[in-house]
């Protein structure tokens, strides 16, 4: 799955660095030059991750990070701050409004890249594009593949991108709207039932493997992946 990073960069050049480097790395990527501008975007669909330039026009960057935390809908997108500042002071600022991570320029590409997947992986595993293993069942992002001990699974696009979010956040149960959120997006306007028909198709899938019962449905709540028994 691929991760969308919203770059909020006033500076055009390094705007452009950042995309062209973000693109190499399979990252998609939007782009803002202003606070305002960047509300729109987030307004339009969530980004994974927020890079987000400190020293902006008008909103700063700090004011959009404390602004972003505030509002339930957008609190936990990971953000990165960029800055020319290099004081603890104002790192330590930084950190206390949000920020997820903090990349004083001039920086590296690669040490950039490696922020990200740094905390893509620690907040959001399903967009990191690593393979999830879980007791022989294997998901590999890179080549889209769903295998079980070898064998193989085949899934639609929605039930892969159900397992794969499923898989990279074992144990905890998420109500129907929830999973709505995070599979299908969140300005996607589909019924809680169209969750109960792509599990059950995921299930479905699952049974060649003997693994559909960790696909769990707890009543009243919603659905958990476990490999332990109810």
């Amino acid at each position: 799955m691929t991760a969308n990073i919203l770059v909020v960069e006033d500076e055009a050049a390094i705007r452009e660095l950042i995309v062209y480097n973000l693109q190499q790395a399979g990252y998609a990527t939007v782009c803002a030059d202003s606070a305002e501008q960047a509300l729109h975007r987030i307004h339009d669909a969530l980004p994974d991750l927020i890079l987000l330039d400190w020293m902006l026009p008008v909103m700063s960057g700090v004011d959009l990070a404390r602004t972003l935390r505030r509002n339930e809908r957008t609190r936990l997108i990971p953000i990165i701050m960029l800055t020319a500042r290099t004081e603890e002071g104002d790192k330590v600022r930084g950190l206390e409004v949000g920020a997820d991570d903090y990349v004083t320029k001039p920086f590296s590409p690669r040490e950039l890249i490696a922020r990200i997947n740094a905390v893509l992986r620690r907040l959001i595993p399903e967009a990191s594009g690593e393979v999830v293993e879980i007791d022989g069942l294997k998901l590999d992002p890179g080549n889209h593949r769903v295998t079980s001990d070898d064998l193989e699974i085949s899934l639609g696009p929605t039930e892969y991108r159900l397992l794969h979010f499923m898989m990279t956040h074992t144990e905890r149960v998420y109500s129907r709207g929830q999973l709505l959120d995070r599979v299908w997006g969140d300005h996607v306007f589909v019924e809680d039932r169209t969750v109960d028909v792509h599990i059950r198709r995921l299930r479905k899938a699952l049974q060649i493997a003997g693994k559909e019962n960790w696909i769990q449905t707890v009543r009243g709540a919603g659905y958990r992946f476990s490999t332990s028994e109810e």
